[in-house]
């Protein structure tokens, strides 16, 4: 299965990171060169990025641009690909996932990260799929490190894009449209929550969305809209709940820190 890495060119350690961990887990990759904050907020009208659930800031609209650009790779493609941003850790059992999953057609996303957030998953395992260790995804909550999407998936998601915008994990998890599978036990993560499931960090990092988060609104009708967007959103969560409630529960989706072991000889290397 093909990899598609999301790297700005500045973030060279980052890369050099991937390389190795490609190289340790036998996957071939292609490197997708990430839309800088500098340029990207100027390449969509600003009513365009005035459609979310508060002021996006620049960093959030450079990785939206960078996410649709890896779906429109897939979307032009007729395999699924596994879709990483440059600060994701995977497990060693991620190769085999792969495999296995390359030749089906009847899912459009599977998520293989976790941070530390309860999700919306089946009881279950799904029928179609009992012989994965996945289960049905119906409400993610954040993240989009590591995850495989097929090309029905991509054109999905470019369509929900494609005049509005959004944090690209928020998009992907508001996209009930999709089919989507989440691993379990989870296989991926981003460097910054290493330590909170007791593996160790490979590289020193910091979020580039954290730093630039926290963008305010002065103008008070701008401010009702939003918060009425916000309220909006959080009961399209909930009745996605109670909908769901008889075949899905609400729960924390754990991961196996023996699997990222392979880590520390990257680090020696």
């Amino acid at each position: 299965m093909d990899v598609i890495i999301i790297n700005l060119d500045r973030a060279t350690e980052r890369m050099a990171f991937q390389k190795a961990q490609m190289e340790a887990l036998g996957l071939t990759y292609r490197r997708l060169r990430a839309f800088d904050m500098a340029s990207a907020p100027a390449l969509r009208p600003s009513t365009y990025w005035d459609t979310w659930e508060r002021p996006l800031v620049d960093v959030e609209k450079a990785c939206l641009l960078s996410h649709r650009a890896a779906w429109e790779m897939v979307a032009a493609s007729d395999t699924p690909s596994l879709i990483l941003e440059d600060d994701a850790v995977l497990s060693k059992r991620v190769p085999d996932l792969l495999a296995r999953l390359e030749k089906r057609n009847d899912t459009d996303l599977v998520t293989l990260e976790v941070r530390a957030r309860k999700k919306l998953v089946s009881k279950s395992p799904s029928g179609l799929h009992t012989d994965l260790p996945i289960r049905r995804l119906y409400q993610d909550r954040t993240g989009a490190a590591a995850y495989v999407l097929w090309p029905e998936g991509a054109r999905k998601l470019m369509k929900r894009t494609a005049r509005r915008a959004g944090l690209a994990d928020a998009v992907i998890c508001a996209a009930y449209e999709l089919k989507a599978y989440q691993a379990d036990p989870a296989l991926a993560l981003q460097i910054d929550r290493c330590r909170h499931y007791g593996i160790e960090e490979p590289i020193a990092t910091r979020s580039a969305i954290d730093a630039g988060k926290n963008a305010t609104e002065a103008d008070p009708h701008r401010k009702l809209v939003f918060r009425f967007r916000r309220a909006l959103a959080q009961l399209r969560m909930g009745l996605r709940r109670v909908i769901k409630a008889p075949v899905a529960v609400r729960r924390e989706i754990m991961l196996d820190p023996r699997d990222f072991d392979h880590l520390r000889e990257l680090t020696r290397g």
